[in-house]
């Protein structure tokens, strides 16, 4: 057993669809989460300043005694997970792994698009990862660098969010792929806008659910499982406006957040 909880962090609200997954498939666990909405998106940031982030984001967590981290930002798995890896002897999780694998078993034509942040779309992670797993692939990529932005602003399904997405996504259409991997932790949000612009044909892979089954797979062969008869503790915290992540959080989860903490990122 062990009753510590899992740390996750994100550059902001997005990370939050990989927590509410978790939840679902981890209801006995307690979770920390971090929010850097202060300094999002980490997406047209360098290299350099997202490794910074991320070692940072990371510290705070480790401040809160977790078990294990979930590193749900693409852009923060693509660019620093090696040093992190080399870094932090805790088990890690990152999202590009478990998206790339959903991708490849989902396309029936082999045409796989991906969109993600600048950061993460110029690094070719994904490309790397989906083509180990099949180099028959032909992949398309896309950095969508406003779908943050307007994640952030809670703009999900409306007429600017529309227009937008199709300014991005309608080039990408054209190339018939049948599958679409959400490469950002705050692309869930768009769904509805993104389907409506590519159509239901085109499947739309969220590595979210897919990384919760990993965080699982990972507690059970560590035995860190922790004790289902204590009730777990969920606890916020955010590097910007409480009131804002909270208003926008409880959308996303479902459900109150009453206890978000603002902090400051920098001391870490």
């Amino acid at each position: 057993m062990d009753n510590r909880p899992i740390g996750v962090f994100d550059s902001g609200l997005g990370g939050l669809t990989v927590l509410k997954e978790i939840k679902t498939l981890l209801p006995q666990e307690s979770v920390v989460y971090f929010g850097d909405s202060g300094r999002a998106p980490y997406g047209s940031k360098s290299k350099e300043t997202v490794v910074k982030y991320t070692f940072q984001d990371i510290r705070f967590l480790l401040n809160q005694d977790i078990k294990m981290i979930v590193i749900a930002c693409n852009t923060a798995s693509a660019c620093s997970l090696d040093q992190v890896k080399h870094s932090f002897d805790i088990p890690i999780v990152e999202v590009v792994g478990p998206g790339a694998m959903t991708a490849v078993r989902e396309t029936v034509n082999k045409k796989i698009g991906v969109i993600g942040t600048v950061a993460t779309v110029s690094s070719g992670v994904y490309e790397k990862a989906i083509l180990r797993l099949d180099p028959e692939v032909e992949i398309y990529q896309k950095a969508c660098p406003l779908f943050v932005p307007l994640v952030e602003e809670g703009w999900w399904d409306n007429d600017i969010a529309l227009r937008i997405v199709e300014e991005y996504l309608l080039p990408l259409k054209e190339k018939n792929i049948d599958t679409l991997v959400l490469g950002c932790t705050h692309y869930p949000l768009l769904h509805n806008t993104i389907s409506k612009v590519m159509g239901d044909d085109v499947k739309l892979v969220s590595s979210a659910l897919e990384v919760a089954k990993v965080v699982k797979e990972m507690i059970n062969e560590n035995n860190l499982m922790r004790d289902e008869k204590i009730a777990p503790v969920y606890r916020y915290y955010t590097s910007d406006s409480v009131y804002k992540f909270e208003s926008l959080g409880n959308s996303i989860l479902n459900h109150e957040i009453h206890s978000a903490e603002k902090i400051d990122i920098e001391r870490y």
